[in-house]
């Protein structure tokens, strides 16, 4: 029988009484601060019913909140109508605004409870500074949702498999090699590592313990001439252990990390990433124990795509677009002639997806959204609550694939039906952002973050901003996102520098709430442009391969210049995916590359 969150919240609250705790937090997160989570640890959107990636839910006697960003405020006014729960609005999902509300809101003397092995440390340590200083007391010990959260899933038990040549470009020895001899250049005898991407890439083993990205939950410690991998032993075969062994790696159960952290000895000095390691992890290490802060070195190894590896990207990106092709053919043809739905449209996408060589998953859960809908940045369309594709508007589809050689996350928008002036506008002004970013050239040491105001200067000229970064990183068969690049409006740090061989997504957006959305994405990879007496440049190459439905296009907004990039774009694009399509979809993939003018 399902529990409805009103009766899950009275259940979390007569918890909260029984340990004297006035406040709940519950973040996001799982005990490797991931940003999409196995079921286990999937409380927020248990106890507040709001399904997106990323929000943090406070619960006190009286109050409960969840706050959230810019990009799911209408998705949170829906999902959380009846459950009590008040939506806390925020501008980026790095805000500490719900800090600041408990230091405002709680007194002294007052307890929050919040659980320590989900809680990064960077953000416990925003927590101590902003409540302490007010004598508020922070439990990390208790779990109180292992009180009231009575079927609440177990570990995830998915195999383990190796990622393994030709894709796995480098080998896991030489992998922890160049680790070892960044440890050893910080100081560091010892590198404890949570984040499961990190650790997917570093030891070229994937997993399904996540959906979409192919990891799995585990814990490593890197030795300078050892290595321990902490996962659920039901998950490794005999067969990667042993190969495991090889390289000097030996597998223990996942709950032993902790246990280990609290083994080292006094001439051990540990190097952890403080972004990315909770404060469980870090409670458990000794006092007599050196710790270096920095970066996981994996995080900027794994960011910097090899030659061979971005080589194999670009093969997938044709096969993608190949499917893309395809579907988009079909969409066409049976648009009119016979019922489409959103919901529709990601079974077709993913189908044709699924013929690709190499195909292992979606990269994420596909986002189709028909006008409204569309101006939802993350909408999902469910069985209960979905859109048919019928009159006029606009259709937003972003999605991506998972693929051996390759991560892929695309955006197009179409039309269905006539298209307004207005709607042209707008798609016209996020394709001038797009190309504008597409087109860039910048000087080596060049902060990701100033590239953001570059597509965003087209909408600005009109009074126009959309809320969410315009650029993230994205992984080889891996994380659909992941860093340290970010271009987006966050505060610079020296992570995020571009790199040679780094992927980064190009997706600008306008959004009209009720009326629709556009958001037009193409992955760029950062590559040499050219050295002058200036220093050397980069600059990016665009390897995403579909067209850009030029229907949709305003050409009284557009520069000769950017025409003539669109027009080169769609002509690599017809040159490349020709060869990988036939029949319909090839005669959509010549008309739709045709080449426009004013």
């Amino acid at each position: 029988m399902s529990i409805s969150i009103p009766e899950r919240l009275s259940e979390l609250r007569a918890a909260m009484a029984k340990f004297d705790v006035d406040a709940c937090l519950i973040p996001s997160a799982d005990p490797h601060l991931s940003e999409y989570l196995p079921a286990r640890w999937q409380a927020r959107e248990i106890f507040s019913g709001f399904t997106g990636s990323v929000a943090t839910l406070i619960v006190t006697q009286d109050f409960a909140g969840l706050w959230v960003d810019s990009r799911y405020w209408s998705q949170a006014e829906i999902e959380l109508a009846g459950s009590g729960i008040q939506m806390m609005k925020i501008q980026s999902a790095a805000a500490t605004a719900h800090i600041d509300w408990l230091a405002q809101h709680l007194q002294a003397g007052q307890t929050l409870a919040v659980d320590g092995n989900v809680l990064g440390l960077a953000s416990a340590r925003s927590l101590q500074t902003a409540l302490e200083a007010k004598q508020i007391k922070i439990n990390t010990q208790l779990d109180l949702l292992n009180e009231v959260w009575h079927d609440r899933p177990a570990l995830p038990d998915a195999a383990i498999y190796e990622h393994l040549a030709p894709f796995a470009v480098v080998s896991r020895a030489d992998k922890l090699a160049t680790i070892r001899a960044q440890m050893q250049a910080k100081g560091a005898n010892w590198h404890f590592v949570s984040t499961v991407d990190d650790i997917a890439w570093i030891f070229n083993l994937r997993g399904a313990d996540v959906n979409y990205n192919p990891v799995f939950v585990s814990h490593a410690l890197i030795g300078l001439d050892s290595a321990t991998l902490f996962t659920p032993l039901n998950k490794v075969s005999q067969q990667i252990a042993d190969n495991l062994a090889q390289d000097g790696v030996v597998c223990q159960p996942y709950e032993n990390a902790a246990s280990a952290l609290r083994n080292l000895n006094a001439s051990s000095t540990l190097l952890i990433d403080p972004r990315r390691i909770t404060y469980g992890f870090q409670q458990a290490i000794p006092k007599h124990v050196k710790v270096v802060e920095a970066l996981n070195p994996s995080v900027y190894n794994k960011s910097r795509k090899h030659p061979a590896e971005a080589q194999f990207v670009r093969e997938a990106m044709e096969q993608d677009g190949a499917a893309l092709c395809e579907f988009f053919a079909w969409f066409e043809q049976t648009l009119g002639k016979q019922r489409i739905t959103e919901i529709t449209i990601d079974e077709q996408i993913c189908a044709a997806r699924a013929r690709q060589p190499h195909f292992v998953s979606p990269s994420f859960g596909t986002i189709a959204g028909f006008n409204g809908n569309g101006a939802m940045p993350h909408y999902r369309a469910t069985a209960n609550s979905h859109a048919v594709i019928e009159g006029n508007g606009l259709l937003l589809i972003d999605s991506g694939g998972q693929y051996l050689n390759g991560t892929t996350d695309i955006t197009r928008v179409v039309p269905v039906g006539t298209v307004s002036a207005e709607q042209k506008r707008d798609f016209t002004l996020v394709l001038k952002g797009m190309i504008a970013l597409s087109r860039m050239q910048f000087p080596y040491g060049t902060y990701s973050t100033v590239l953001d105001t570059v597509a965003r200067a087209p909408m600005w000229a009109e009074g126009i901003n959309y809320g969410h970064g315009t650029g993230h990183g994205v992984g080889y068969f891996l994380n659909v996102h992941e860093g340290p690049q970010s271009i987006s409006g966050a505060i610079p740090n020296s992570d995020m520098v571009m790199e040679i061989g780094m992927i980064t997504s190009n997706e600008p957006g306008i959004y009209r709430p009720g009326k629709w959305g556009v958001r037009i994405e193409n992955l760029l990879l950062c590559v040499p442009a050219q050295t002058t007496e200036f220093g050397d440049y980069l600059k990016f190459e665009s390897l995403t391969l579909c067209p850009i439905d030029t229907r949709c296009i305003d050409l009284d907004l557009m520069q000769q210049e950017e025409i003539d990039w669109l027009n080169a774009y769609h002509q690599e694009v017809l040159q490349l995916l020709s060869p990988r399509v036939q029949g319909d979809a090839l005669n959509w993939l010549k008309q739709r590359t045709l080449a426009i003018s004013k």
